[in-house]
This record gives C-alpha cells, sequence and structure tokens, in this order.
C-alpha cells in the first residue's frame, strides 16, 4: 500500500475559527470595519508587546506600510539581509528605494550586525531584520547602530510571531514590526498581516495610508494617496479563533521540531540550527543543512527522493541578490555574502504543521536517514571497485 502524502504545510483550522468567521458572515459586517477587526487588532497588539497593531492584507503589505509611513523614498537605501523572502526587497523598492544586502550569521542565519556598518551610506535610512525561520536576530546591537547612525528599524518578523530575544517580543523590538499570516504561517487566515507599533504618530500615519488616505474625522476626504490594504472583519474573525487557539498550536509545532532535532541529530552531514542562548525561536518550519560530502548526495537530490516517497519538501530560499530583479544592482556593489550563498545552497524546509503525528515525523526522518546511507554506501562500493586491482586474464595452457 502506497504511503499517505505529507504536505511540506498545512493550516492548522478549527470549529472555533468557522464559527467565529460564521458569525462575521451574520453580522454582514464582512469587509474592513467590524467587531472581530477590533477584537483581533487589540488582542495582537497585547500579545506582541507593543501599543498598537494595525491588520492588513499581507505581510507584504504590512512592510510597504510601514516603509511608506516611515518616509522611506526614491533614492533611498535601506540594510536587508539576502537570505530571506523575496517581499523584504521588493517592499523596499516600491517606495522607490533600494536595498543593500549584506550577509548573515552562521549561527542564526540572520542579519549579521558586524557587517551592517559598513555598508551604512549617506543615503541609508534604516534597516530590517529577518528572524529567518522564527529564530530573532541579534537585535542589541542593531538597534545600538540605529542609534547611532539616526536609522530606523522594521523588524520582518514574517516567520517569528511570539518569537522573543532576550525576553522581549520580536516586533516590539524596533520602530515597526510586520508580520504575516499567510496559509503555512504559525496564526493563518489563508491570507493577511500585521504591523506592530508603540508610537502614536507613527501608527495614525500607517492607518491613514492603509485606508487609501482617507481623513478618519472626514468622510471621502484625502489629504494623501494611500493604499487599500485593510483586513477583512472575517479574516480577523479567523484569527481570533487562531489567537483562543495559539498555545496548543505553539506547543505542537514546538515538539514536533523537539523530535526532529532528536532523531537527526546523528545522521553525517545534516546541520541542524541551534537556537542562541538568548533566544525564544517562533516554532515555523524546521530546516537544516546538508552538506553532500557528508551526507551522500546533494539537497536537491535529497528533495527528489523524497517526493518519490511521498514527503514534500522545500528547498531554503534562493538569495535575494542572486535572483533577476536584483542581481545587477548587487553586482555592481560587488556584493559578496558567502555565508548566504552557501545556506541558500544547502538548507531544506521539512514538513512542519500541528496536525502532523510522530509517526509521520518519524517516518521524515527515517527516509532521510535511509537516503543519505543508500547513497554513502553506493559511494563506499564505486571507491572500493576503483581501487580494486584488476585480475590478469587466465592464460590458456601450452600443449606438452
Amino acid at each position: 500500500m502506497k504511503p499517505s502524502f505529507i504536505p511540506v504545510s498545512m493550516p492548522d483550522l478549527s470549529d472555533l475559527e468557522t464559527r467565529y468567521a460564521t458569525e462575521a458572515v451574520a453580522s454582514t459586517w464582512i469587509s474592513s470595519t467590524g467587531a472581530f477587526l477590533d477584537r483581533f487588532e487589540s488582542e495582537f497588539a497585547e500579545a506582541s508587546g507593543t501599543n498598537f497593531a494595525l491588520g492588513t492584507t499581507s505581510g507584504t503589505t504590512a512592510l510597504h506600510l510601514a516603509l511608506a509611513a516611515l518616509g522611506l523614498g526614491q533614492g533611498d537605501e535601506v540594510i536587508v539581509p539576502s537570505m530571506t523572502y523575496i517581499a523584504t526587497a521588493n517592499a523596499v523598492r516600491y517606495c522607490g528605494a533600494e536595498p543593500v544586502f549584506v550577509d548573515i550569521d552562521p549561527a542564526t542565519w540572520c542579519l549579521d550586525p558586524t557587517a551592517i556598518e559598513a555598508a551604512i551610506t549617506p543615503k541609508t535610512k534604516g534597516i530590517i531584520p529577518v528572524h529567518l525561520l522564527g529564530h530573532p536576530a541579534d537585535m542589541d546591537p542593531i538597534m545600538q547602530l540605529a542609534v547611532t547612525h539616526g536609522l530606523w528599524v522594521v523588524e520582518d518578523a514574517a516567520e517569528a510571531t511570539f518569537a522573543r530575544y532576550k525576553g522581549r517580543l520580536c516586533g516590539s523590538l524596533g520602530t515597526a514590526g510586520t508580520f504575516s499570516f499567510f496559509g503555512n504561517k504559525i496564526l493563518t487566515a489563508g491570507e493577511g498581516g500585521a504591523v506592530t507599533c508603540n508610537d502614536e504618530s507613527l501608527r495614525h500615519r500607517m492607518a491613514l495610508l492603509r485606508g487609501q488616505g482617507m481623513d478618519p474625522e472626514k468622510r471621502y476626504h484625502f489629504p494623501i494617496v494611500g493604499f487599500n490594504y485593510r483586513l477583512t472583519n472575517v479574516a480577523a474573525a479567523i484569527l481570533c479563533g487562531q489567537m483562543d487557539r495559539r498555545e496548543s498550536i505553539i506547543d505542537r509545532r514546538n515538539a514536533i521540531l523537539r523530535l526532529y532535532a532528536e532523531e537527526l541529530a546523528d545522521v553525517p552531514g545534516v546541520a541542524i540550527r541551534q537556537d542562541a542562548p538568548w533566544a525564544e525561536t517562533a516554532p515555523w518550519m524546521f530546516s537544516c543543512l546538508i552538506d553532500p560530502a557528508k551526507f551522500g548526495c546533494r539537497r536537491d537530490d535529497l528533495a527528489s527522493e523524497l517526493a518519490e516517497r511521498g514527503i514534500d519538501s522545500r528547498p531554503m530560499f534562493i538569495p535575494i541578490h542572486r535572483l533577476p530583479p536584483y542581481r545587477q544592482s548587487a553586482k555592481k556593489r560587488r556584493t559578496v555574502l558567502p555565508v548566504t550563498d552557501r545556506l541558500g545552497a544547502l538548507g531544506i524546509m521539512l514538513p512542519t504543521y500541528p496536525q502532523l503525528s510522530d509517526a509521520e515525523v518519524l517516518r521524515i526522518c527515517s527516509s532521510v536517514r535511509e537516503i543519505g546511507q543508500g547513497h554513502l554506501s553506493k559511494r563506499v562500493a564505486a571507491q572500493v571497485h576503483r581501487l580494486t586491482p584488476t585480475q590478469p586474464a587466465a592464460q590458456p595452457r601450452k600443449a606438452a
């Protein structure tokens, strides 16, 4: 019997989310105002350790909204990691500014604070540290650099909802924080996002921009050009259900990540990122590095063979400075990011979602182990074959 397919991700939705969404529909408040929207923004701000939270249509629009509200514009520069989803850089370009890529820390896989200062120029306006795969960036030195050079900091916490840095919640450490509620995220409404901050004037400007620039005190008066980035009340209802269940969602995801780490710890060529002592990582997606010399095959070969066994996976993000929209500008800057390139070449994400059973995690880990061992055995056999001396052919005996 063919084993069941294991996707790389699956949203964890329950009857509670269905009930809340049904209530939102029944109320007829299905657009960008309603009780669930107010409730979600209030609860998410408190849970994120900030004074304010604004729901948005996606994590990407949350980023763009924050950058636009901070006045980022034509000719400006923003320091970002190249190892992230492309939305981080795209949001900078939306504002007419240019992302300046710097390398990541080999231990945390997040923006390397020691690489930032050399990239700062008179055009630099801010820094976007990405809490990659749920692990917080080292924020204290980043914030110190920002203060020294008069820069703002927007945390990209799309993958790091409720992660903590030295006990403080990600999204509350910088000038603003942005989150994603896409279908594969820790909390989800299918799509959606949020931006958090502590400054009332920044919240007001973001709210103004989010709603097409309409003056909240004067209906249909638009003093500025804005965007339509408003979260719907129906999506907020689903997120309220997710917020009510967040502890059980996070607990199960953490248990899955621990089981992966235990089962793959002794597999040759599999390197697992260790949490920094100051980090409380959000359990988004289990990821590891595949060293082909020690494992037996390349990351992409492993992914192909896992797929043959009915197990989905994802490669690590392609470094943004290698992608067509950013390749030329990175080349002009002579961008060299060896740690980023290594992670992009070796990293793989394995299935992570609350409904994943322990038995399925063990099946995935067993498959990874078997694939690696199989390739190593073939490699050893080939080496033995090459080293074995060729036996001379038997000579016919001469007649007496």
